[in-house]
């Protein structure tokens, strides 16, 4: 789930704007995505004697919590020098500065984190550059807007909007080249999420499989034998279907296509699932279908180790997949390798996400967006 976040900024030590605009770069990397960033603002220190600040707000988009998002905040602020003493009492003059402003319209009161912040009413170096991109928004406690809260604060302290401007960091998509990509991997392994996160990213058309609907699915965990074929053929005609009419739709505003299977896995799965003879006369009418349907431009398979996607099937509490084994999972996964191997003629890229968790680590999910930057890059489209 996405969240809006608006978070302050301030700086009164050095080359104050190259602060703030480093503490945009690693918040837009770390912890979301950067969507409006306020002028920057002068203003006295606020509470002590000190040089003046650089002040500027920001509205971001983050899955993480308003814990995880301050833990992170905190190590920015570390990282660009900001020294925090305990021992010191009242306002410090710093090189950084970041508040949780408002999370979403969350109410939270804790001994480590308040939100809103306790002081926003009270500080036009916050109302200010918060009125540039959210006058309207409400303060969730008070009721008030942004500007309603300009109109009625206490605050007389002066400020000076300047020309020096902080600039949202330039995302260079690494999906130029395609218009179709599809993302695929072993039951758990994070691929409908990573095809989510993509498509708002990038603002691509998201295809994702109708699963869930399925109901030969429940039935065929508990019986396999009985339930094999008729779940692969529900399967197959169902994705057939999906994607022979989503593909064939045209979006003028969306630059490409992303989904989270590729209409191929069924013959793979099929593989495991059904018996011999089952398989033979599947595998005919497989292709019929098979050859008919558009190819994506990109194939990314997402790995991760048995251990870890047991653990990840537990996570989601399904409870039709509470006993799906180990062997059945590496059948699966090496009917992906040898799809992958024997097919030179798609583009693939085998990406290992096993260690990464890119739902909670920023970070992670633009590693796995470098990775395939680079391999477009190195790998032109044929």
């Amino acid at each position: 789930m996405k969240h809006k976040i608006y978070i302050s900024l301030g700086s009164n030590i050095g080359d104050r704007k190259s602060y703030l605009q480093s503490a945009v770069n690693a918040i837009n990397q770390r912890i979301g995505k950067v969507i409006k960033i306020s002028p920057i603002y002068e203003t006295p220190a606020w509470g002590f004697t000190s040089s003046n600040f650089y002040n500027a707000c920001l509205l971001a988009e983050t899955s993480l919590s308003p814990e995880e998002t301050l833990e992170k905040l905190l190590t920015i602020e570390k990282e660009l020098g900001r020294a925090r003493n305990a021992n010191t009492e009242g306002y410090q003059p710093r090189s950084i500065d970041l508040d949780i402003l408002f999370f979403g319209d969350k109410i939270i009161k804790t001994e480590s984190l308040q939100i809103p912040h306790p002081q926003i009413e009270n500080r036009k170096f916050v109302l200010f550059p918060l009125a540039d991109i959210a006058p309207e928004k409400k303060h969730p406690f008070l009721q008030q807007s942004v500007k309603e809260l300009i109109k009625n604060t206490n605050d007389t302290s002066e400020i000076t909007k300047i020309s020096d401007k902080i600039t949202i960091p330039e995302r260079v998509s690494p999906f130029k080249q395609y218009n179709y990509i599809a993302i695929e991997g072993n039951i758990g392994s994070g691929k409908t999420t990573l095809s989510t996160k993509i498509a708002e990213d990038f603002d691509a058309r998201l295809i994702l499989e109708r699963f869930s609907d399925n109901p030969f699915l429940p039935k065929f965990y508990e019986n396999p034998k009985q339930y094999g074929f008729t779940l692969e053929m529900s399967f197959l005609t169902e994705r057939y279907q999906q994607m022979s009419e989503q593909l064939a739709q045209t979006n003028l505003f969306k630059p490409f296509i992303v989904s989270d299977y590729d209409i191929f896995k069924s013959l793979i799965f099929s593989q495991v699932t059904l018996t011999e003879d089952e398989f033979v006369l599947y595998r005919k009418l497989f292709y019929i279908l098979y050859n008919q349907i558009v190819k994506p431009d990109l194939y990314i398979f997402l790995y991760q180790n048995t251990d870890r996607l047991i653990e990840n099937i537990k996570k989601r509490g399904r409870e039709y997949e509470k006993n799906i084994s180990k062997e059945y999972l590496n059948q699966i996964h090496q009917g992906y390798l040898d799809f992958i191997q024997k097919n030179n003629d798609i583009r693939s890229l085998i990406i290992d996400v096993t260690e990464l968790d890119f739902v909670k680590n920023q970070s992670d999910y633009e590693f796995i967006i470098e990775k395939i930057s680079n391999f477009s890059s190195e790998t032109p489209q044929k």
